[in-house]
């Protein structure tokens, strides 16, 4: 029963302020938000008993990504943007009407869905054991070893992107 209230609890926050990175036009303020969010959803790694996992949230999302959006805002000198400017004249009806739609249907499912989902075949000490670090690491360097590399070229890629405009933007 507390495992399910604070699931809760740690979900919501984690929602709030993920709207609220969205929907903040400071960036800075907006970084702020997104590490609230990645540490409301590294406490629900804690939850589902994966304390590695919560701890990888921790170090590389807070303690890295979001000190290279920091470093990016503050080289780039972002200014206030402006939510309206981006959103058509003819996409406004869309979303007064599917955001409304969107959030009814999530209310639905949550008070539909089952409060407690079973485990299946499968014991507690099995799903203990698959969580573990020894675990995850055979996984990910065996069967997910292509998508690894893919996603690690991909922050290459995104690196090197950010180096070149911040080389582009010195020069002018």
């Amino acid at each position: 029963m507390v495992e399910a209230i604070a699931f809760y609890v740690f979900g919501g926050l984690s929602v709030l302020t993920a709207l609220l990175v969205i929907f903040q036009r400071d960036p800075v303020r907006s970084a702020i938000y997104l590490v609230a969010c990645f540490i409301q959803v590294a406490a629900l790694f804690v939850l589902l008993r994966s304390p590695f996992l919560a701890a990888v949230q921790v170090f590389v999302y807070v303690g890295a990504v979001v000190v290279l959006f920091l470093f990016v805002i503050m080289v780039l000198e972002l200014k206030k943007e402006r939510f309206s400017e981006y959103i058509h004249r003819g996409q406004r009806p869309w979303a007064l009407f599917i955001i409304p739609a969107l959030i009814g249907e999530v209310g639905y499912l949550a008070v539909k869905g089952k409060s407690k989902a079973s485990l299946g075949p499968y014991s507690e000490e099995f799903l203990v054991k698959q969580g573990s670090t020894e675990s995850l690491g055979k996984v990910l360097f065996t069967k997910y070893i292509f998508p690894f590399e893919v996603v690690s070229l991909l922050l290459l890629v995104a690196l090197m992107g950010a180096i070149i405009l911040t080389m582009k933007r010195g020069k002018e």
